[in-house]
């Protein structure tokens, strides 16, 4: 099992930046891919980017393309999101997810989750 921890969230204006980091701890050599997620209230937990944590593959959802970045710091068993260009519907608790199986993009393919980072953008 993988801890994760989470932070970086807050308040930010529309069009504005936020950098979410996400700490791994744990079963860290089991990982093989890193993921972000979010949940806004009433609604389901949507996929927004993974990593594969040892190869070149990432992946984005539509609705964050060329917006949001996401980057892997191996040695520090750390994963970031860089989100540019914030919108109000971006605002959501936003989750940072591990896996030990496979590269995917479902909350099923995802075994270990932090307690989450609140993102809050204002119109």
């Amino acid at each position: 099992q993988v801890h994760l921890v989470e932070s970086g969230g807050g308040l930010v204006q529309a069009g504005g930046s936020l950098r979410l980091s996400c700490a791994a701890s744990g079963r860290t050599f089991s990982t093989y891919a890193m993921g972000w997620f979010r949940q806004a209230p009433g609604k389901e937990r949507e996929f927004v980017a993974a990593i594969m944590w040892r190869g070149p593959v990432i992946y984005y959802r539509d609705s964050v393309k060329g917006r949001f970045t996401i980057s892997r710091d191996n040695a520090k068993n750390t994963v970031s999101l860089q989100m540019n260009s914030l919108k109000p519907e971006d605002t959501a608790v936003y989750y940072c997810a591990a896996d030990s199986r496979r590269f995917g993009d479902s909350v099923y393919d995802y075994e270990s989750w932090g307690q989450g980072t609140q993102v809050t953008v204002s119109s």
